[in-house]
This record gives structure tokens, C-alpha cells and sequence, in this order.
């Protein structure tokens, strides 16, 4: 019973993960700089500029906003089109490990006997974790690039100095959350395939109470042998 509830708490810990993944790519403000006063104050006046994977945008303080999408593929930043092409792999490796794990399952009755099963979800895992480290370098080089920009823009006040926005942590979140989920997975299947030993670590003293009687059941049988009418006859003749 506990290895089909910690399945399917695996399961839904990858699921959530990945739906914090998938959300991040149709989320905005992956990177944000805002210049002037308080943002939303009708005495001060404040533009704030921010960018995703598909667009650069400006909003003032009216809440008035002009985007410009990038344009054809080969016109995309490299770094860019390397997160886009992460993240989109990792997604596709998380849904088949999803399915595998779907079939892997105990309370699915879907696939073949409990080994099959086991070595199933163990492979679905793999898919995951492929997934995940292709989403946190995707993440990881993002974050490294507005870093760097930010740092030039301190050296160079005419630069503007982007600061990391909230769909990188919502997406580093949901890469922990697939992680943990796929740590419960293996550790049901791993538990099947590793059982616990036949003969458990027995304590000294009862080991040497077990020797005694032993022991004691091996004398009496030999006083027993020597009490045959075999050996009462041979007596009987000396």
C-alpha cells in the first residue's frame, strides 16, 4: 500500500514541476529594468522594460504597453534559441517519462509483472532527470546572461540593467519539485530489487544461548544412541 501512495506522490511531484515549466515559457518578465520613480505614480514618471522568450516590451506608468516580437529564427540571439531549444527537449523528455511512469505504476494494472513495472519506473525517472537538467541549464544560462549584463551596465551607466525576473525561480522551483519526485519513484522501485537479507544480524547473546541449546540437544541425542537395544544386547553378551 505505501509503494503505490509514494508513486503516485512521485508522480504528482513531477507533474507539478512540470506544469511550473511549461508555465514559464508563455510567462513574462524573464528579465526586468524599470527607470524612474515608483511605478504606477501619476507624479512620477516610470518605464519599466522587460523581455521573455519571444518579445521585448516597454510599459510607462500608465500601464500602456508596445512589445516587439523577434523576429525570424536565424535574427534570435544564440543564447536565446539554446534556451528555447532546452527547455522544449526538456519538456518532451518529462511528458514520455510521465507516460512511463503512468504504465509503471501498481494502481494502473497497466504493465506486466512487478520486476517489469519496477525497471519501467526506473526508466521514467531517467527521462525526468534527463528533462530536468536540460530545463536548469536552460534556466542557469539565462540567469547567467542577464548577470553579465547587469555587471556591464554598472560599468557603463548608458546600459540598462535588467535584474532577474520571477519565471526563472518559479522554473528552478519546479526543477526541484520534478527532482524530488523522482527521487520517491526510484526509491519504491529500488526497494523491491533490493530486499532485506534472509538471515538479519542475530545478537550476541542470543547466538550464544541458541549455541547451548544446541548443544545440549546434540548430548541428549547421543545418550539416547547409546541406550538402543543394540547396545544393551552387546552388553548382555560381554
Amino acid at each position: 500500500m505505501w509503494r503505490r501512495l509514494a508513486q503516485i506522490l512521485g508522480l504528482l511531484l513531477c507533474t507539478l514541476g512540470w506544469g511550473f515549466v511549461g508555465c514559464t515559457l508563455a510567462m513574462d518578465h524573464w528579465r526586468v529594468a524599470q527607470l524612474g520613480g515608483q511605478r504606477g505614480s501619476s507624479v512620477v514618471v516610470t518605464a519599466l522594460y522587460w523581455s521573455d522568450l519571444w518579445r521585448d516590451c516597454y510599459e510607462d506608468s500608465t500601464a500602456l504597453v508596445n512589445c516587439v516580437d523577434f523576429g525570424v529564427l536565424w535574427t534570435v540571439k544564440t543564447y536565446i534559441q539554446v534556451v528555447r531549444g532546452l527547455l522544449i527537449s526538456g519538456l518532451c523528455l518529462g511528458f514520455i517519462g510521465t507516460v512511463l511512469t503512468f504504465f509503471g505504476m501498481e494502481c494502473t494494472h497497466i504493465g506486466g509483472d512487478q520486476s517489469s513495472n519496477d525497471s519501467m519506473l526506473i526508466t521514467a525517472s531517467a527521462f525526468h532527470l534527463l528533462g530536468c537538467a536540460s530545463d536548469v541549464a536552460a534556466y542557469c544560462l539565462y540567469i547567467n546572461r542577464v548577470v553579465a549584463a547587469f555587471l556591464h551596465s554598472k560599468a557603463d551607466p548608458s546600459k540598462l540593467s535588467y535584474e532577474i525576473g520571477t519565471p526563472l525561480y518559479l522554473g528552478l522551483a519546479g526543477s526541484f519539485l520534478i527532482l524530488l519526485g523522482c527521487t520517491v519513484k526510484c526509491a519504491t522501485a529500488c526497494r523491491v530489487n533490493h530486499p532485506k537479507s534472509r538471515h538479519p544480524m542475530v545478537p550476541f547473546a542470543s547466538r550464544r544461548r541458541e549455541e547451548k541449546v544446541h548443544i545440549r540437544r546434540t548430548s541428549k541425542r547421543s545418550i539416547d544412541l547409546r541406550n538402543t537395544p543394540y547396545m544393551m544386547a552387546s552388553v548382555v553378551t560381554v
